[in-house]
């Protein structure tokens, strides 16, 4: 199957990072090189440094981006720093983290990301370790119930959870459908008609395989570490949870004196470590939100280091 992915927010995203032909960028999720790409196109005496962690990804990165001042790199985007480290570059002018799924994931059934179409539990990025299918069918009720209620921020998670494992104990759970089929059993009838009932589920359980808040918070500190002055951090994200995240790490970064309100002069001596590109997250526009509906969803927060 081709790599498809239109990338999102592209125009707002290269706009954004102000990319200078001599600067170093780091595009932490670099997919199907769309984003990649247009960074790549900018240099002249700089350099990208492409990261996925999907062996698909890394394949078709390395393809479009022959011939450009790019190198990619087969890591997750929370070993960023070693990775620059291991090139022997101190700083970088620019890093993005399009945190989305990709259109080829989703849509690429074996992946087993997508509640539409059915094919194996497997939800890996890397396609390494744990599956999707063994958290259904071996973690219990609780454990179930907290993911979903957690990364899914599922109101019906203990519901769901519960009947998980009374199904499991007929037969194995192993095919997306088959998952989505329970999933929709334990709603209430009323709530399945606000979306598809497995939305939320098949969300948080792929946040648990993929251990994607944990990485997303080790890189927020790195990338925002590793920026030279006046560098610039940029971030794509796609759901409550990692926006929220994201949103008050920027605003710890902006922050500057902390010393209680009643104290006539302040003694603790922070400044603000960053400054906010827009004080309201960048959406995407009426236009492409017609030309592609996946990103109806997105939010571009951007962050400039003092």
């Amino acid at each position: 199957m081709e790599f498809n992915h239109k990338s999102v927010l592209l125009d707002e995203v290269i706009n954004s990072l102000n990319i200078k032909p001599d600067g170093i960028y780091i595009d932490g999720t670099a997919g199907g090189a769309g984003h990649s790409l247009e960074i790549a196109k900018r240099l002249k005496n700089g350099q990208l440094i492409a990261l996925d962690r999907d062996p698909d990804a890394v394949k078709i990165a390395t393809e479009r981006l022959s011939g450009f001042p790019a190198r990619v790199v087969k890591s997750n985007f929370s070993e960023m720093k070693q990775v620059i480290r291991n090139l022997g570059i101190d700083g970088v002018d620019g890093v993005l983290l399009d945190l989305g799924v990709s259109s080829y994931q989703l849509d690429n059934a074996e992946r087993g990301f997508s509640y539409h179409k059915d094919a194996p539990l497997d939800m890996r990025m890397s396609k390494e370790g744990l599956t999707a299918k063994d958290i259904v069918n071996n973690w219990s009720v609780e454990q179930l119930a907290d993911i979903l209620s957690r990364f899914g921020e599922e109101k019906f998670a203990y519901r769901i959870a519960k009947k998980i494992c009374a199904e499991r104990e007929v037969r194995e759970t192993q095919t997306t459908l088959q998952l989505a089929d329970i999933i929709s059993s334990a709603v209430p009838a009323a709530a399945r008609r606000d979306g598809h009932p497995a939305r939320r589920s098949f969300q948080a359980i792929r946040i648990a395989v993929n251990g994607e808040l944990d990485a997303l918070n080790t890189a927020l500190d790195d990338a925002f570490d590793i920026l030279n002055k006046d560098g610039v951090l940029a971030i794509i994200t796609f759901h409550s949870l990692e926006d929220r995240m994201v949103k008050l790490k920027f605003k710890e970064y902006c922050t500057g004196c902390t010393c209680p309100p009643d104290f006539p002069v302040c003694v603790c001596g922070k400044l603000p470590r960053g400054r906010l590109l827009t004080r309201k997250p960048i959406q995407p526009s009426v236009k492409e939100l017609e030309e592609n509906p996946r990103s109806r969803s997105a939010v571009l927060r951007v962050i400039i280091k003092n």
